[in-house]
């Protein structure tokens, strides 16, 4: 196996090995750590630690072995709350403990996993189902494992990969849901039968857990999940250095160079391209590799099972397991402030800002219409609804509902700055909700700044203001955003005064505000 490194930190994978008594669970865990069939075994193994150089992942594990003994059942569901992963084991030649995964184990599991997420908020842990003792089943009840296991596997979205095995000739086979992506989004099976080693039992476990299926994909409504969608897009705008909609080979060659550390070759570029257009005529243009093509190759690595590619690159563009900027990108020191200073745009960051307007106010009309506003954010984890991830999700005959996109479609944003006659922003109302949310919320502005694709040190684009004694020390101010409270009785005008501040008509009728509100205008 190649050498990968520890991805997001990750110090230990505990893995929970579980099922009827006699499944071969000890035999197992001995078989994997030493590499050889045990002759005694114990009824129940202390924890066992693979060091950090078992796997390419660098990535310690813990096995722990449990009991399915009735008087040790709360010992075992304590065990299986505290899992990063569970093998859940039936013996080959004991068909009643196969049919026990659907009618005890698996929805055991389920229980224990809702109170674990009401509890401590995480995902559902992967699970992998190992038949043991494939050696002593019987010549005549030779059953297909994809025929048995498919509908436990369509009811039980959470079983990752199912394998037969015995410890005792240190062989498997198996297979597991996997994902193709050709001119719609398909979910299949395939058949492993591949003689490999036992050890890979547990490396199945532990790549479910480093390298998960959950954000990349939703197996109930068998779709590619919109974050992924967009932090991929968003990664390509990043590589598109020219802006030509397209990865040329020197592009493609510098985020292979980033990502994995070795360039590609002229030929293994041509081969990618071939690849690619072979299945989807449009994922590659005269200038190179399209969005399109770059979204269908990472839909390829997910069909071949190598998710650990696509999570390589999510977490090189700053990525955590949620596909979201890991906290470490955002330079939180910088926010703090006295009570009388305030966070605003630097020069550098409204210059970006300007060039994004202009880039996505493709008629030129200085109105950026909602749709426009949509695809300004559509690299960012909020809702979908962008342009684009219509086109790509009716393309693959997904089922799509495009809901309203951005930051500021909830108080106290909307409504903030004018909109222009035909519901649009202008390039001023643009920024003043650039510059309403960074004086207050400075880590959210800064973040989908990153987002959309500002360049360079994160950290450039906002800066502290003076303190307001130091201001009227010297009578004079540096800063460009001021923000100002408006008090007084009902019905006094204090929302006309608001609303003539942003250049709306006034209003004849009298509306009481119940909620709190804005205006900006910069």
């Amino acid at each position: 196996m190649a050498k990968s490194s520890n991805p997001e930190g990750k110090t230990g994978v505990r893995i929970v090995v579980a099922g009827d008594r006699g499944t071969g669970k000890s035999s197992l865990i001995v078989t994997a750590a030493a590499e050889t069939f045990p002759t005694n075994v114990p009824r129940l193994l202390p924890p066992t630690r693979l060091p950090e150089d078992f796997y390419p992942d660098r990535v310690p594990i813990t096995i722990i072995d449990t009991s399915s003994n009735p008087e040790d059942r709360g010992k075992l569901a304590e065990e299986l709350k505290r899992a990063d992963a569970v093998v859940l084991t039936y013996a080959c030649d004991q068909p009643e403990t196969l049919n026990r995964l659907s009618t005890f184990w698996l929805p055991e599991l389920r229980q224990l996993e809702q109170l674990r997420l009401i509890i401590i908020e995480q995902v559902k842990v992967p699970v992998i189902v190992v038949g043991c003792k494939l050696d002593l089943r019987d010549d005549q009840q030779q059953v297909s494992l994809e025929q048995v296991m498919s509908p436990i596997m369509q009811q039980f979205r959470e079983i990752e990969t199912c394998i037969e095995c015995s410890a005792y000739k240190h062989i498997q086979g198996g297979f597991s849901i996997d994902f193709c992506f050709l001119l719609r989004v398909l979910i299949c099976t395939y058949v492993t039968t591949d003689i490999i080693m036992i050890p890979e039992v547990f490396y199945y476990a532990q790549k479910a857990v480093l390298h998960p299926t959950g954000p990349l994909f939703d197996q109930e409504t068998q779709t590619l999940k919109p974050r992924c969608v967009r932090a991929l897009k968003r990664i390509f705008i990043l590589c598109d250095h020219d802006r030509d909609g397209a990865l040329s080979d020197a592009e493609l060659n510098n985020f292979q160079v980033k990502c994995f550390n070795a360039p590609l070759q002229p030929s293994e570029i041509v081969g990618v391209k071939r690849v690619v257009q072979d299945k989807l005529v449009e994922g590659v243009n005269e200038r190179g590799l399209t969005l399109t093509g770059f979204l269908f190759l990472h839909a390829l690595f997910i069909e071949k099972g190598r998710l650990e590619t696509t999570w390589t690159v999510l977490r090189k563009f700053g990525y955590n397991n949620d596909i979201k900027l890991s906290d470490d990108l955002i330079p939180y020191s910088s926010f703090k402030r006295a009570p009388d200073q305030s966070v605003e745009l630097t020069n550098e960051a409204i210059e970006f800002l300007k060039g994004v307007y202009e880039l996505f106010d493709s008629d030129l009309d200085n109105n950026l219409r909602p749709i426009e506003v949509e695809d300004v954010f559509s690299t960012a984890p909020e809702k979908y609804g962008s342009q684009f991830e219509i086109y790509f999700f009716n393309f693959l005959l997904l089922d799509c509902n495009p809901t309203e996109s951005g930051p500021w479609n909830d108080a106290p944003y909307k409504d903030a700055a004018e909109k222009t006659a035909l519901g649009g922003l202008s390039l001023d109302a643009f920024l003043s909700e650039w510059a309403l949310m960074t004086l207050l919320d400075p880590a959210r502005s800064l973040e989908n700044l990153i987002y959309i694709g500002y360049p360079g040190d994160s950290s450039s684009a906002i800066r502290i203001t003076r303190r307001r004694r130091l201001d009227r020390k010297k009578q004079q101010s540096e800063r460009n955003v001021f923000q100002c409270f408006v008090f007084g009785p009902a019905n006094a005008g204090k929302s006309a005064l608001m609303n003539s501040f942003l250049g709306r008509p006034y209003l004849d009728s009298y509306s009481p505000t119940a909620d709190e509100q804005y205006a900006v205008n910069v």
